[in-house]
């Protein structure tokens, strides 16, 4: 008769076997800590990250806003486009400033462009260079005031109202031709929703 075998403890002949199983088990725990901290570590990094550039651009935002005057650069090309202000390439110069309520949307911008440049911009808003009448500021007052405008010396000044139905803007345009040669384009592009 044979008797049952007994688990036995390891065998003197493999003393190596408990280190090599704890090796195991310790390399499976490293591993699942790993996936773990990558799983949950790297998104919530992220969610950190995204939302202090979040905070960030509405910072921006709120500066660019609560501006009293122009701020210096290009307005986006959807402002561009939306208010019909097509500001000619290589222009120089380029501010703008944006205002918005619930009866009247206005862009204001400038640019100091070439002659080529003023008859481009003109063309695109269906105008042309024989349009613009000597002396004449068709920019309001108040409208002048906003952005820190003054039409003073040196001049001459040209100026053109350029009206069209809504939701199309109306563009009020002066233009300073104190260097013949690089003009100074002063628009502002008023919308009633």
């Amino acid at each position: 008769m044979t008797s049952p075998v007994s688990p036995q403890g390891p065998s003197p002949e493999d003393p190596d076997r408990p280190t090599e199983d704890r090796r195991h088990v310790i390399r499976r725990r490293a591993l699942t800590l790993l996936i773990i901290v990558l799983l949950i570590g790297v998104p919530a990094g992220y969610l950190v990250i995204s939302a202090e550039q979040s905070r960030d651009s509405g910072k921006d935002k709120e500066r660019k806003y609560s501006a009293t005057g122009l701020t210096v650069g290009w307005p986006s090309r959807v402002q561009r486009r939306m208010y019909h202000i097509p500001i000619p390439r290589y222009s120089g110069s380029v501010a703008y400033y944006e205002t918005n309520n619930w009866k009247t949307s206005r862009l204001y911008a400038q640019f100091l462009t070439s002659n080529e440049g003023l008859d481009m911009f003109l063309s695109e808003i269906g105008s042309s260079s024989a349009d613009l009448r000597r002396g004449e500021i068709a920019i309001s007052a108040r409208d002048r005031r906003i952005v820190g405008w003054e039409f003073a010396e040196p001049g001459p000044w040209f100026g053109l109202v350029r009206a069209r139905k809504n939701p199309t803007p109306t563009l009020d345009i002066v233009v300073n031709r104190s260097n013949p040669d690089h003009p100074m384009v002063y628009v502002v592009s008023r919308t009633t929703p």
